[in-house]
């Protein structure tokens, strides 16, 4: 058994230096959230089990926390966008695998240089710096708001979520992963759509094709894994396994809902936010997808919510400039899902809830006014 160290640090290269310390010394990890209240973090500390807090002022022994096996190299608290997070454990094998992959299919005839901007506390920012220390990566550390900095000073690709795309020019950047939630419809061609989640490593499908060595296919509705990169455990319980079309138990049910035909990957979103309504299923994301790019609309969500007619009804959550278009949103849904799929409410709201890496709190939504 092993400590789990809780590093406390910003983004930046103290934080690099104190990966790779527990790297070189296989020492178990975790990142901390710096945005965090006091209360918030003691909390996170909690959820994670750490046993001691590293960070600028020195080390500190948590009485709290709790060992983990050798194996295991990180410990990292899942989004929660679909409930309370549970602490994923990752192995070491994990980890180098994820990394590995990553570069092998990101390289454009030379080493990738990595501009880090996303908090390394979600899996999508702390990969960008694991590529580094566990590959041949290369980063460049500077203002994370800067990306014509970053490239003027060598940085061929970043890892983003959606609100970057729409906030930043990214076109110096040779590749721009985005996660974190479904990307607009219309992206430039650096950019590559990435699917994943804690459990995965980090992303595992690019512009709906699986990584190598990744095996992915679908048990009715739902989304299942089985690779290398998977995570080895949650923390208080075992991995959730199924029995996949070739008969092995080891698959990982991922709670999302898809399609996979010929060897693309079509998400619609968690299966636990699924609208049943008068015996039709509309899938947020899709709908979301249609709606996002009309004119005036800033953002939008959506949800269900319990109707004793319909058993549920779609709402749509909007963020607009101003304007009202009900008629136009409830015309686009018809025409391109089906008459089912138009928001019997529309609601115009000044935000929609997100979790820090972009993903919609979908627990959130029904509550909204």
């Amino acid at each position: 058994m092993a400590e789990l160290i809780a590093l406390d640090f910003a983004l930046g290269p103290d934080l690099e230096r104190a990966l790779r310390d527990c790297v070189e010394n296989a020492w178990a990890f975790c990142v901390l959230d710096q945005r965090l209240s006091a209360r918030q973090s003691h909390e996170q500390l909690t959820a994670l089990g750490a046993t001691v807090r590293w960070g600028s002022d020195g080390r500190t022994t948590l009485a709290t926390g709790r060992a983990v096996d050798d194996e295991v190299g990180l410990v990292m608290l899942t989004s929660g966008s679909s409930g309370a997070p549970k602490a994923a454990e990752l192995t070491w094998a994990a980890l180098t695998a994820s990394a590995r992959i990553t570069q092998s299919t990101l390289r454009r005839g030379s080493d990738p240089v990595w501009f880090p901007v996303l908090p390394a506390n979600h899996i999508g920012g702390l990969a960008v710096i694991l590529r580094a220390i566990l590959d041949d990566a290369t980063l460049v550390w500077g203002d994370p708001t800067d990306f014509d900095a970053a490239a003027a000073h060598g940085a061929t690709h970043v890892s983003v979520v959606r609100a970057h795309l729409a906030r930043h020019d990214l076109s110096r950047f040779e590749v721009v992963l985005v996660g974190g939630a479904r990307p607009p419809s219309l992206t430039a061609t650096n950019v590559i759509a990435t699917w994943g989640m804690t459990e995965t490593g980090s992303g595992v499908v690019y512009d709906a094709t699986p990584l190598p060595e990744v095996e992915l296919t679908t048990v009715g509705e739902e989304i299942v894994v089985r690779s290398p990169t998977l995570f080895r455990s949650y923390r208080t319980m075992d991995r959730p396994r199924i029995v996949g079309p070739d008969g092995a138990d080891d698959w990982f049910p991922t709670g999302d809902g898809g399609t996979f035909i010929d060897g693309r990957l079509a998400v619609h979103g968690r299966l636990a936010y699924v609208i049943n309504t008068g015996g039709e299923k509309v899938w947020p994301e899709d709908l979301e997808g249609i709606i996002a790019p009309l004119d005036h609309v800033r953002d939008v969500a959506v949800t269900g919510v319990d109707d004793p007619l319909w058993g549920q009804r779609v709402v749509a959550l909007v963020v607009s400039d101003g304007e009202r278009i009900d008629d136009e949103i409830r015309a686009q849904a018809a025409d391109r899902i089906g008459p089912w799929a138009k928001p019997k409410e529309i609601r115009y709201v000044t935000a929609i809830p997100r979790t820090g890496n972009g993903k919609i709190r979908r627990s959130a939504l029904p509550y909204l006014q």
